[in-house]
């Protein structure tokens, strides 16, 4: 995945600014809070993502990950893609919109409202009982 293909995905997901910081990442965000960076490493591209905690023990140890600079040396489960062979496209798109949806899960009930988002139940495919 190349940045402007990252920037292509991120920005098709719901309610996302994007923002240019720490010396010159591709900062994806949702409500605020962000969910991906393109950007921190020499060489190849890569790509910064919140996982789920089960993921973040599967996803270090894995070839081309690792946990994320910065982030995870602060408790926090982020993982960055950084090398091959690393995750293919349609894998990293997927943990890429996955953390998008543990981003928006964690805002308020409000602040989804207001951005349009799902509730958790609907994420999981439930039906609204609006």
């Amino acid at each position: 995945m190349t940045y402007e293909e990252f920037n292509a995905f991120c920005r098709d997901l719901p309610a996302t600014t994007y923002v240019v910081q720490w010396g010159g990442s591709h900062v994806w965000k949702v409500g605020g809070k962000v969910f991906a960076i393109g950007g921190w490493a020499n060489g190849e591209a890569a790509f910064t993502f919140k996982v789920s905690h089960l993921s973040y023990e599967i996803l270090k140890e894995q070839p081309g990950l690792r946990p994320a600079p910065y982030l995870a040396s602060r408790g926090l489960k982020w993982i960055q893609h950084f090398a091959r062979p690393g995750l293919g496209d349609r894998e990293l798109r997927d943990y890429i919109r996955q953390s998008h949806v543990i981003v928006s899960q964690g805002l308020s009930k409000k602040r989804r409202r207001e951005l349009g988002l799902a509730t958790p139940a609907m994420v999981k495919g439930e039906q609204s009982r609006g």
